[in-house]
């Protein structure tokens, strides 16, 4: 996996693409009990021309969330950090990764998706039930 070509080739054989972009693509990841994860992966760019691909998916809107557990969240965990974006011109908080292309394979790239889209969905099923956990 050394550019984004390379990794819509792999998740377009591997599952139908709601967003097909020049730099960004999305699709649904089929989860246990039914469930589906929105999942977006987009091309970024540092300073130095450094690549890398973000992977991400939407868990809930911003409001109404306790900024210290998403610092608290990020702060513990090993792999994604909780970012905000806008969705639908709304404020919405996304888990994501952020790899550089040299260190992604195909395994490792399908074990992100399949870490990032399971925990999303759990997160997302705290927030949306108003839980205490997250």
């Amino acid at each position: 996996m050394h550019h984004f070509e390379a990794v819509r080739s792999l998740i377009g054989s591997l599952h139908p693409l709601r967003q097909n972009d020049p730099y960004l693509i999305s699709f649904d990841l089929a989860l246990p009990h039914g469930r589906h994860q929105g999942i977006y992966l987009a091309e970024l760019e540092d300073e130095g021309g450094r690549r890398y691909l973000r992977i991400s998916t939407p868990i809930g809107p911003l409001s109404g969330t306790d900024p210290k557990r998403c610092l608290r969240f990020n702060w513990e965990q090993r792999n994604g950090f909780l970012a905000v974006a806008d969705l639908d011109g709304s404020p919405y908080l996304h888990l994501c990764e952020n790899r550089p292309y040299e260190l992604l394979d195909q395994q490792e790239l399908r074990r992100l998706i399949g870490e990032l889209g399971s925990l999303g969905d759990q997160l997302e099923q705290v927030i949306v039930s108003g839980g205490d956990t997250f």
